[in-house]
């Protein structure tokens, strides 16, 4: 993807890869002085089984990080991708330790050891066309709702620690004998895919790089996808050219939001919208309303607004 020449922008940069870790609590502190040293901003998560995450900065910036990445052997062929915007994206910089570097929550899984057949974007047609081939989309529930491939199942998960049960009660390895998965960057379809295995699916494939990678490199013409794609950044969502999407965001629940959604009664910015306005309990509310007025205090003196927690997190904790 070329990037404009007429103005710097900000490069969006989402990178993981499933690569033993045994030393990974002591990467955490010279991870993180690497991305302050660079102005990277955004999140990376470290644990046994890898490296995940969503990061932005100017071009050296980027490319300073990944030099440190590459640099250990072990990363030298960690999945990258990028994308570029305008505004700043993440506001903070943090590295995290985590027991799995994208949540299953089923022991044993690891994509190092056993994986499905990746696909290329240029193939996904081919495999998702093919009459005998289940297709899942093993994201949640609020990023299928703005788009999906055509014919994919929806498994209405609202977290990935849902897709292991939703696996075990509708789909049976003697009657699907071929399925394809796909998720934003790749990754959890590819720990989706070892899972499935496991499981005793035989013929199991799944979108190298995720929707991202296939939405850059897959003509808008030929696409078999609809609608946007949800990111988990200030974008929101991304169209098919991987340009800023139409959606907004509830800063209350994190749910994309639509024009629609934005004129219903039961939004109110940064406290409640029309999926949130009965199920967030009033102690979660009264801190968005709060996390609110800083954000509002922050714009009129003209000062960086960090969105601050998770209220979907808040409300379940």
């Amino acid at each position: 993807m070329s990037v404009p020449t007429s103005s710097p922008r900000i490069v969006v940069a989402a990178l993981y890869k499933f690569v033993t870790l045994n030393d990974f609590e002591a990467l955490r502190e010279p991870l993180r002085q690497t991305m302050l040293d660079n102005g990277v901003k955004g999140t990376l998560l470290l644990a046994k089984e890898g490296i995940n995450g969503t990061v932005a900065g100017t071009r050296e910036g980027i490319d300073g990080l990944l030099a440190w990445l590459t640099a250990d052997p072990r990363l030298a062929d960690i999945d990258h991708k990028e994308s570029f915007c305008d505004e700043p994206p993440f506001y903070r910089t943090k590295v995290k330790l985590k027991k799995e570097i994208v949540t299953l929550g089923v022991p044993d899984i690891d994509p190092n050891d056993t994986v499905g057949t990746y696909v290329e974007p240029e193939s996904w047609n081919d495999i998702i066309a093919d009459p005998e081939v289940l297709v899942i989309d093993t994201r949640n529930d609020y990023e299928v709702e703005i788009g999906s491939f055509e014919g994919a199942v929806d498994p209405k998960t609202t977290t990935f620690r849902e897709f292991p049960e939703y696996v075990r009660e509708h789909y049976d390895p003697e009657k699907h004998k071929k399925v394809a998965m796909f998720c934003t960057g790749g990754i959890r379809c590819e720990k989706a895919s070892s899972f499935m295995l496991k499981e005793g699916f035989d013929e199991v494939y799944h979108l190298k790089g995720g929707v991202l990678n296939y939405l850059e490199k897959v003509p808008e013409e030929q696409s078999l996808w609809r609608g946007e794609c949800f990111v988990f950044d200030n974008r929101v969502t991304v169209r098919h050219d991987l340009s800023e999407g139409e959606f907004e965001q509830c800063h209350a629940c994190r749910r994309p939001i639509s024009a629609d959604d934005m004129a219903s009664s039961a939004y109110e910015p940064g406290i409640s919208c029309p999926h949130c306005i009965d199920t967030l309990p009033e102690k979660t509310r009264a801190a968005a309303r709060e996390r609110q007025r800083q954000i509002d205090l922050a714009k009129a003196r003209g000062e960086p607004h960090p969105l601050g927690r998770d209220m979907r997190k808040a409300a379940s904790s």
